[in-house]
Parts: C-alpha cells; structure tokens; sequence
C-alpha cells in the first residue's frame, strides 16, 4: 500500500506531527545459511528489518506478511511466523521521521524461515537488500534494530519470549 492512503496516512491529516502510538511487526527473515535479511531506508539510509504499522482491520500477523510483500518482494505466510519478541519500550522504539511525524511504535518481533518469491527491493521504501549474518549487520544500523536482535539472541538461547 505505501504511506499515502494507509491508516497512518490518514491519522496524520487530523493531528499533524504529534506523538502517535502505533501498533505494527518486525519480521527477521533468516535464509538457510543462517543470515538475516537486512534493508536500507530511501528516506535516512539507515539499515533494519523489513516493519511496519497494522491497518484498520488487519493483526500482527497480517502487518508483517504485508510488510514483507511490500518492502523485499518476498511472500511469507502467516503460519511460517512464529513470535520471539515485542518491543515497545519508549526510549527504545520512539522514531522520529525526517518529515518530523514521530511514533511510539509497539511491535510484535517474528522470525521466518521459509517464504518464496525474488528479493525485489521496494523502491519507494528501500534502497537496497542483503542477507548478512546477524552478528556482522550492516552500518548504519537502526537503533530499535539492534535492540531486536539482541532480543532473537535470547530467545534462541532461552527460548523465552522477549519483552522489552
């Protein structure tokens, strides 16, 4: 769908830049070799999971197959999902958009394994896509990002779902 016209979109025509709360996913893709799927903003050029904000009507589960299609081209359905995390701590998942919008976002964090489909980078969204291993992600690295996967580390290790 893209920012013009989404749910966001439409919140942000009646209350301008104010802090919003946003509920949304972040999905870690990770390939048979074990990397993660990293992307690279157009607007920042910071590098993070492909994320984004649920839709009037729609889950979790639903804005992270959604994001995934949108942002790397890539399908994943929504059983290959399995949640290690949410993040939703302020300090940590506050972002303030170059256009000056800012969310608190609330993200439920999912690992997937399997998908199908090309990696076909969005444009509109991401500059460009690279598997990488998780412990050598690419610079600059989205803050929130990082915080991620050293809550997927722990989860690996503990198998605990992560609150932060």
């Amino acid at each position: 769908m893209g920012y013009v016209g989404s749910y966001i979109w439409s919140l942000r025509q009646k209350v301008g830049d104010m802090r919003l709360l946003v509920p949304g996913a972040q999905v870690l893709l990770i390939d048979e070799a074990g990397r993660g799927l990293f992307q690279q903003r157009v607007d920042n050029g910071l590098w993070e999971l492909p994320a984004g904000a649920c839709e009037e009507d729609g889950g979790f589960a639903d804005a992270a197959v959604r994001e995934v299609a949108e942002e790397t081209g890539l399908r994943v359905a929504e059983e290959d999902l399995v949640a290690f995390g949410s993040l939703s701590d302020p300090a940590l998942h506050t972002v303030t958009y170059p256009n000056g919008d800012v969310n608190h976002c609330f993200a439920l964090l999912f690992v997937a394994r399997r998908w199908s489909g090309e990696l076909s980078p969005g444009a509109d969204e991401v500059r460009r896509a690279e598997f990488r291993p998780l412990d050598d992600a690419p610079e600059p690295l989205h803050p929130p990002t990082r915080v991620v996967l050293e809550m997927y580390r722990a989860f690996v290790t503990d198998g605990r779902f992560q609150a932060r």
